[in-house]
């Protein structure tokens, strides 16, 4: 690591203020539904993050589960930063290829910077675990206000992997865009 990395490293928050969102249509579904005997019951990825999170002693602020609607996607988003001010924003979920994923598409119409090196260095990741199926992730991050937002897939072990990441960058990126 380069000098400056590390002075800039040394310098950034250390606890963070973190709200996660849950994007999925079944878990929400699930949620709402007079039918318990869904399959999908836990929400195991959502989990992982806010423990991850708390682990590394930072705060979670919020937490939600919400359907992959790009209208409530960014509500949320608006809400969440409105009314408790996180440092960062992770989503897990609603990132795959199909017509109805549409969280990468919500957050990136509202970010304010892009942080392409966040979703490079996860298929990076991804591709020396999965091999060649990496290319079908779409994980992403950027910046919305002063707000860093990273969005990631569904699948616990994609959520490992991007979190291993955010807890060692979130609050460099953090220091950063409140410079």
């Amino acid at each position: 690591m380069g000098e400056t990395t590390e002075k800039h490293k040394a310098e950034a928050p250390k606890a963070l203020r973190a709200a996660v969102i849950t994007v999925s249509d079944s878990k929400y579904d699930y949620l709402w539904s007079q039918n318990k005997s869904l399959d999908e019951t836990e929400d195991v990825s959502g989990k992982l993050i806010i423990d991850g999170l708390k682990e590394s002693g930072n705060e979670v602020v919020f937490y939600t589960i919400i359907p992959d609607h790009e209208g409530i996607i960014v509500e949320t988003l608006d809400y969440i930063a409105a009314t408790y001010a996180p440092d960062i924003v992770v989503t897990t979920g609603g990132t795959g290829i199909g017509w109805k994923d549409v969280t990468i598409e919500a957050l990136e119409s509202v970010f304010d910077k892009k942080l392409d090196g966040f979703g490079e260095l996860f298929r990076k990741i991804s591709f020396e675990e999965l091999g060649s199926a990496a290319l079908l992730s779409r994980a992403t991050a950027g910046i919305c206000g002063d707000i860093a937002v990273f969005a990631l897939p569904g699948s616990p072990d994609a959520v490992r992997t991007g979190l291993e990441i955010i807890l060692k960058e979130a609050g460099h990126i953090v220091k950063h865009v409140r410079e």
